[in-house]
């Protein structure tokens, strides 16, 4: 299906959220719960010995309380997001909980892309049995942070706080910006700053348009790369790639279950089917093809075992 990239307005407005993990226990630490500001790409992170409701709520208040309450937040279908907590949580702050579609991880692919960066750098930092990594966690933020991104055009932090991000290195050399604030004129520093947050302003924006544009690029090479698009419509039959089915070396046994009915299409590459017990779902467009009439037995499935080669 075509891409469909998230635009968001504002900075801290959406955010994105996922568990990465399990991995070898560092100090009763077995995941890590991400969250990714969908404009500025600002991460935030913390290490947790389990990923159920009651630590993302607690995660998420303290999200809220530094970052302020944004409108909207995406996050897969995990029990651990889609509960009563955090229903309670998201109504109480009037938050969106806008839901990724099943089996397409693509719907929170800016914290996915974030998963990848933390965990390099983490694989990069930590030592040879990798025990300590939620104690490199801190410096992986740190360089995430202060990495130049592509789609903004600058750093998350120079993003966020209107400054570049000093480093320990700037720190030995005694940069100028360490001798000067000791001479500070408190008319000049005012004036000062109203033009830093003028520009503030401006690099905001720029980064918008960055994030726009790079976002129209790239959905247009996805949508290239695309042999043949889609196009469903209300009563189609359609067959369902089921990619969680457990299939056993030397069988031949179709992955494509079916057929369903097409209720409802969205123009957002999503497509609401329904199947023979009359309940409707929602799935991706790419999960499904076209059902040829007669070409398989419904309710029949046929094993064929494969022959062992000879040795």
């Amino acid at each position: 299906m075509p891409q469909n990239p998230i635009q968001a307005c504002e900075i801290f407005d959406v955010w994105g959220i996922d568990f990465m993990g399990p991995f070898p226990s560092s100090y009763g630490n077995k995941y890590i719960l991400v969250a990714v500001d969908y404009v500025s790409k600002w991460v935030e992170a913390q290490a947790l010995p389990t990923n159920d409701a009651r630590v993302v709520t607690k995660f998420l208040k303290k999200l809220f309380a530094r970052f302020g309450t944004p409108k909207a937040l995406i996050s897969d279908r995990g029990t651990h997001f889609c509960n009563a907590q955090m229903e309670k949580l998201l109504k109480k702050y009037g938050v969106n909980h806008r839901l990724a579609t099943p089996y397409h991880p693509q719907t929170s692919g800016q914290v996915e892309v974030s998963n990848r960066g933390i965990k390099r750098i983490l694989e990069r930092t930590c030592g040879v049995h990798r025990k300590d990594w939620s104690e490199k966690l801190d410096d992986a933020l740190w360089a995430f942070r202060t990495a130049y991104k592509t789609p903004i055009g600058t750093t998350p932090f120079r993003l966020v706080y209107g400054k570049s991000c000093y480093l320990p290195v700037e720190l030995e050399h005694k940069s100028y910006w360490a001798i000067r604030a000791v001479n500070m004129d408190m008319v000049k520093v005012g004036e000062e700053r109203l033009l830093q947050l003028n520009e503030l302003q401006e690099l905001r924006e720029e980064a918008y348009e960055s994030s726009r544009r790079y976002k129209e690029k790239t959905a247009k090479t996805h949508d290239q790369k695309l042999k043949v698009k889609k196009k469903f419509k209300y009563g189609d039959r359609v067959l369902l790639y089921n990619s969680r089915l457990k299939l056993f070396p030397g069988k031949l046994r179709s992955r494509w279950t079916g057929p369903y009915t097409v209720t409802k299409v969205f123009s957002y590459g999503t497509v609401e089917i329904q199947g023979k017990d009359g309940n409707p779902f929602k799935v991706n467009g790419h999960r499904l093809k076209e059902y040829i009439e007669g070409a398989v037995n419904e309710g029949y499935v046929e094993d064929l075992s494969l022959p062992k080669p000879p040795e």
